[in-house]
C-alpha cells in the first residue's frame, strides 16, 4: 500500500527584497522590458516551503575593447563581436542573456588611460545596441570607477541601470550619483557575512532605497575557494529568512570572471593529459561553479560563454517550477 509522507516545512519570517533593473518607455528609459530579482520567502527551489516568485536571472559580461587576457576559447565563440561592445551585447541578448553586464577597462585600446568621454560613449552604444536591463562595473581602481561613473550614471540617467563596484574606499561617490540620477548600486565586499551587512548598512544610511542594492558577497571558482563563499551565502540567505532586514538583498556572483582566470580554463597546452579535451573542462567549470552558486541563492549570475548560458538556463528552467521541486 501507498505511504503517506509529509515533508517536514521550515517556517521563515523574512523574505528577501525585490530589486529591479532597468526600465521601460513608460518607466522614463528605453529597455524593452525590466528584469526582477529577489522575492524568496524559502531556499533556492524549496517550492513547498514558500514564495519563489522570480528565476535567478542570467548575464553575458561584454567589455569596453576586446580584452587581452580572456582565454582564446572565448575569442573564438564570440569572434569580431569582442572589438565592438556594441556588437558584443547584441550578440550576447541574441545568445538568450538576462542582462548586459558592461565591465570598463583602465585603458582605452591605444593604451591612454579611459576617460569620462570615452565611458560615456561606450556605455550610449550598448544602450543603443540592446533593450536589455544594463550593469556597468568601473574598471577596479577606487579613484578611477569614481571617475567615469559619475558620467555614466548621468549618460544613462533613467535606465536604471546598476552600477558597480560599491566597496568601502569609494560607496559614497558612486551611492551619490545613483541617487541624483535613479540607479541601483552592487555592493561587494570580500567573503564575509559581517562586511557584507556592514557595506549594505552604510550605504542605506546615505539615502539609498534598500530596493536599489544588488549585493555581491564575492565568490571563488571551482577548486579555488568556492566553498568559503558558498558558506557565505548560505549564511547570509538564512539571516534574510530569519528576519535580519540587512542582508536581505538579492545576490550577485561573477563565475565568469572566476572561472576563466584559472588555467584549468584558461590554458590548453602543457597541462596533464588526464585533464581532458580542454573546451569541455573549461565549459563545466563554469557551468558547475555557477549552478552551485545558484544552489547557495545567488539570484544574478554573470557568465561569460552563451554556451554555459544555455545549460544554465536549462537547469534553472528545470528546477524553478514546482514540479521540478
Amino acid at each position: 500500500m501507498p505511504v503517506s509522507v509529509d515533508i517536514p516545512r521550515e517556517k521563515w519570517t523574512g523574505k528577501v527584497r525585490e530589486v529591479t533593473l532597468g526600465a521601460t518607455k513608460e518607466q522614463g528609459g528605453t529597455r524593452s522590458h525590466t528584469v526582477t530579482i529577489g522575492g524568496e520567502a524559502a531556499l533556492p527551489f524549496l517550492h513547498h516551503e514558500g514564495a519563489l516568485p522570480h528565476r535567478p536571472a542570467l548575464a553575458i559580461e561584454v567589455r569596453d575593447r576586446k580584452p587581452e587576457d580572456w582565454s582564446p576559447l572565448l575569442s573564438k565563440v564570440w569572434g569580431e563581436a569582442m572589438g565592438d561592445p556594441g556588437e558584443w551585447a547584441r550578440a550576447a541578448e541574441t545568445a538568450g542573456a538576462d542582462v548586459i553586464v558592461l565591465t570598463l577597462s583602465a585603458t582605452m585600446a591605444d593604451g591612454k588611460p579611459i576617460t569620462p568621454t570615452h565611458a560615456r560613449a561606450v556605455v550610449r552604444k550598448v544602450l543603443n545596441a540592446t533593450g536589455l536591463p544594463l550593469m556597468v562595473i568601473g574598471p577596479g581602481q577606487a579613484d578611477l570607477d569614481n571617475e567615469v561613473l559619475v558620467p555614466v550614471a548621468e549618460e544613462a540617467k533613467g535606465e536604471r541601470i546598476v552600477l558597480g563596484t560599491c566597496e568601502d574606499k569609494n560607496y559614497r561617490t558612486i551611492v551619490a550619483t545613483a541617487m541624483a540620477n535613479d540607479h541601483l548600486v552592487q555592493s561587494k565586499t570580500p567573503m564575509d557575512v559581517n562586511l557584507s551587512k556592514q557595506l549594505v548598512i552604510l550605504i542605506h544610511d546615505m539615502g539609498l532605497p534598500l530596493e536599489r542594492v544588488v549585493l555581491d558577497p564575492t565568490t571563488g571558482a571551482l577548486g579555488y575557494g568556492i566553498e568559503y563563499g558558498y558558506s557565505v551565502m548560505e549564511r547570509l540567505r538564512l539571516a534574510a529568512l530569519q528576519g535580519d532586514a540587512m542582508t536581505q538583498q538579492p545576490i550577485m556572483v561573477t563565475p565568469g570572471e572566476e572561472c576563466w582566470k584559472v588555467k584549468e580554463s584558461k590554458v590548453g597546452e602543457g597541462v596533464p593529459d588526464a585533464w581532458g579535451d580542454w573546451e569541455r573542462r573549461a565549459l563545466n567549470w563554469e557551468a558547475t561553479t555557477a549552478a552551485s552558486l545558484i544552489f547557495a541563492g545567488a539570484d544574478l549570475v554573470v557568465l561569460r560563454h552563451p554556451e554555459t548560458l544555455r545549460q544554465l538556463r536549462a537547469i534553472v528552467d528545470n528546477l524553478a517550477t514546482p514540479q521540478a521541486a
